[in-house]
C-alpha cells in the first residue's frame, strides 16, 4: 500500500511542478497605474454639495400651516322613506369625529 501512495504523491507533485514551470514561463502585462487625484480638483465638488445641502434645509422648513381655516364636515345621513342625504356643515375646529369605518360596527 505504501507504494501506490508514493507513487501516487510523484504524480501529484510531478503534475503541479509542470504547471508551476508553465506558469512562471508567462509574461505579466504591465497595469497602468492609477491617476492621483489632486486635492484643489475636488474643491468645486465640495462647494456643489455645500450649496446643495444649504439648500435642502432652507427648503425644509416650510412654515407649519394653522388649522384657524374653516373645517368642512361631509356626513351621508338617511332621511326619511331610506333616502340617503348628503349634510354639509362648516366649522372653525373639529367638534366631532367619526371613523368612516364606525357604520360597520353598528349595521351589522
Amino acid at each position: 500500500m505504501k507504494t501506490t501512495d508514493n507513487i501516487e504523491d510523484r504524480e501529484l507533485l510531478n503534475f503541479f511542478s509542470e504547471m508551476k514551470a508553465k506558469d512562471s514561463s508567462y509574461e505579466l502585462p504591465e497595469f497602468p497605474q492609477p491617476r492621483q487625484t489632486k486635492l484643489w480638483q475636488l474643491i468645486p465638488i465640495g462647494i456643489a454639495a455645500s450649496l446643495a445641502l444649504i439648500a435642502w434645509f432652507y427648503m425644509a422648513n416650510e412654515p407649519n400651516q394653522n388649522l384657524d381655516q374653516d373645517v368642512i364636515i361631509i356626513t351621508l345621513e338617511e332621511g326619511k322613506n331610506n333616502e340617503l342625504q348628503f349634510r354639509i356643515e362648516t366649522t372653525t375646529e373639529l367638534e366631532s369625529w367619526e371613523s368612516s369605518t364606525s357604520s360597520l360596527l353598528t349595521e351589522f
